[in-house]
């Protein structure tokens, strides 16, 4: 293109004006919507293959401020979905990366970024009451059950959303008005998704992801870190790029390795020594949890004797939880089996294009030992329980891959029933599933369902109580609040949290106990629990929160406690007549005449030590083992041999 003055002209992208980009969203929204959302200060818990969908779509849409939380750091495997990361982003953190790639996107939205774990004290109940919408982008249960309960405490609406393979979902929660995620049961998962490999691992099946999707492959597939990253000179990454520049030259030595007798040993130094003490040094993510333990490859190789001997017992043994020991000899033994395989497919390509590469297969012997080996001495590092192999067969085949095209189709359903949330139109929003085999059509939208009466998370009363943790006992909480401020009075009741039962009128032994001896914390939830049969209270969930001033006369204060008034259970419907006779409580009327019930409260049994061993409380420092990752419950399911994850 010539320049009227002679020359070449040349081209030069110009950011939209603010004004015109205001402009667009206001002619697209409408002015009143276009100014809620400007004003709008909102939380993302979650920056994968949803969230950065989400983000770039909230930057976009002119959001005022955007919290993005994530305690993941950026793989490999993620960068063919989680368009906001590069190459050169691998081991960054996801939260701090995409805020800095959807930050040119629209520069006059505020975006603050979380590296760390939702399930963090600093993210309290007032910090969640603080936003006006939260969208969640997890994968997990558990967390997304947290978030969900969070918000109804906070009263915040929570959009949540999921994708599975070619499937979503989208439903908006409010409390009282629309069900909360635990409305409805949700199916234990059977599969788990490839981008929840943790650089934190706190379940078996995060380790045995990892074994399958990044050892496996970095060592006999497609390396992740063997390109080099001369072409980043962000100066505020400079030492993180020289630790990839270092790492990526161990892999590659090691990769060189295949075959040699210091093969076995590089690799496992690597993976299980030097890198967890890498991990160890970030000192910002062990403040909540403990920190992995690396391993000694020659110490480990010492005990490993009796092992070496039962080799061939150990390696038919599929059943049996190995030891670590045994998980070492494994490890070698099908480090030297896949090492030949690679030196045979080498020799056979005799110098032709295209790399040797392995791949996973769950009827693939080497693998599968390898696989198995190496998740469990991984899970040895964070104190993880180990599994058997035949379990973690069943479980390596489950992992399903996530689509960007479902991602970004949810994201975008994401944003369009936040606009209804901000208007106050609850009535409108929708719970849209995205089927794509369905017979009708790609987008199933249905009205979002009401609260269920019987759901434990959202059709409890719900309130909060301010407490001095330094002082406050079990007995303070019973009298100076249950009692007199909600009004339970002389009533039957019982007290607990996700432990146990703390009290119940059978079980005292707690009451003199400071609530912080019963691992009771801030933002900590206790549900209480009506024993009368009339007029009976809904159960009651208070969460607890430290007191940022003194409180001078006793150490618990309510929170809004005046003209509070509990609703009561619904009468169950009196039994209908059969044959002429009433039923009541397994008696049957004579003459057609119903037999009047004398109420009752709770039925006890007369043996006290029998009460004691099934209900009585447990404390946090007696009994609890507290798991400093995420607070995470793993059930393992014996008779089905699976992973039940009820809780990455």
């Amino acid at each position: 293109m010539e320049h009227p003055n002679g020359g070449t002209a040349v081209i030069v992208p110009v950011a939209l004006p603010t004004s015109a980009r205001d402009g667009f969203n206001s002619q697209s929204f409408g002015r009143a919507l276009n100014a809620h959302v400007k004003q709008a200060r909102v939380l993302m818990v979650g920056a994968g293959g949803i969230g950065c969908e989400l983000l770039k779509n909230l930057v976009l849409a002119g959001f005022g401020e955007v919290h993005i939380v994530d305690l993941d750091t950026i793989d490999l495997s993620n960068l063919n979905r989680q368009f906001l990361f590069r190459h050169e982003h691998i081991k960054k953190p996801k939260a701090l990366v995409a805020k800095d790639a959807a930050q040119r996107f629209n520069p006059n939205v505020e975006i603050v970024a979380h590296h760390a774990n939702i399930k963090d004290p600093e993210f309290t109940i007032e910090w969640f009451g603080s936003f006006a919408i939260v969208f969640n982008a997890l994968d997990n249960l558990d967390a997304r059950r947290y978030v969900n309960r969070m918000c109804l405490a906070a009263d915040v609406p929570l959009i949540e959303s999921g994708t599975t393979g070619f499937n979503g979902q989208v439903q908006v929660v409010k409390k009282g008005v629309t069900a909360c995620y635990d409305c409805e049961p949700k199916e234990t998962p059977k599969s788990f998704p490839v981008c929840t490999i943790r650089s934190t691992p706190s379940q078996p099946i995060h380790c045995i992801v990892w074994g399958k999707s990044y050892l496996l492959n970095e060592i006999f597939g497609a390396s992740e870190d063997e390109s080099a990253f001369d072409h980043s000179a962000d100066g505020e990454n400079a030492n993180e790029i020289e630790e990839l520049k270092r790492e990526s030259a161990a892999l590659r030595k090691i990769r060189q390795s295949v075959g040699t007798t210091e093969f076995n040993q590089m690799l496992f130094d690597k993976v299980f020594n030097t890198d967890v003490v890498r991990l160890r040094s970030m000192e910002d993510m062990w403040k909540t949890r403990k920190p992995p333990e690396p391993l000694d490859y020659t110490a480990l190789m010492g005990k490993s004797a009796a092992a070496i001997a039962a080799k061939d017992a150990v390696l038919q043994d599929g059943q049996k939880v190995w030891s670590l020991e045994e998980n070492l000899v494994v490890f070698n033994d099908s480090l030297d089996r896949l090492s030949g395989r690679m030196l045979e497919m080498k020799a056979s390509q005799n110098g032709a294009a295209g790399e040797a590469i392995i791949t996973f297969d769950k009827d693939d012997e080497d693998t599968l030992d390898f696989v198995a080996a190496s998740a469990n001495i991984r899970s040895s590092l964070f104190g993880i329980d180990r599994m058997s192999k035949f379990d973690i067969k069943q479980m390596a085949g489950n992992i399903i891959p996530a689509i960007a095209t479902t991602n970004a189709i949810v994201a975008g359903l994401c944003v369009l029933e936040s606009f209804k949330v901000l208007r106050g139109e609850y009535d409108k929003t929708k719970a849209v599933f995205l089927s794509p085999s369905g017979l009708a059509r790609l987008l199933n939208p249905s009205r979002s369902l009401q609260p269920n009466p019987n759901c434990p998370v959202c059709s409890v009363f719900q309130t909060r109580v301010h407490v001095d943790l330094s002082r406050a006992t079990l007995h303070d909480f019973v009298e100076d609040f249950l009692k007199p401020e909600l009004g339970y009075g002389d009533k039957d009741i019982s007290i607990s949290n996700e432990v146990g039962i703390l009290y119940d009128p059978d079980e005292t032994d707690n009451l003199e106990k400071k609530l912080s001896e019963l691992g009771i914390k801030s933002d900590s939830f206790l549900t209480i629990t009506d024993e009368e049969d009339e007029d009976t209270f809904v159960n009651v969930v208070v969460a607890i929160q430290e007191a940022k001033e003194p409180l001078p006369d006793k150490p618990i204060r309510g929170i809004s406690t005046d003209g509070v008034k509990i609703p009561t259970k619904p009468k169950k419907e009196p039994v209908p007549e059969t044959n002429g006779n009433a039923v009541t409580n397994g008696k049957h009327a004579s003459n057609g005449k119903a037999v009047e019930a004398v109420p009752a409260k709770r039925a006890r049994p007369d043996d006290a030590e029998e009460l004691s061993i099934t209900k009585k409380a447990k404390t946090a420092s007696s009994a609890v083992t507290v798991v400093d990752d995420d607070d995470v419950v793993v059930i393992v399911d014996d008779s089905a041999g699976a992973i039940v994850i009820d809780d990455d």
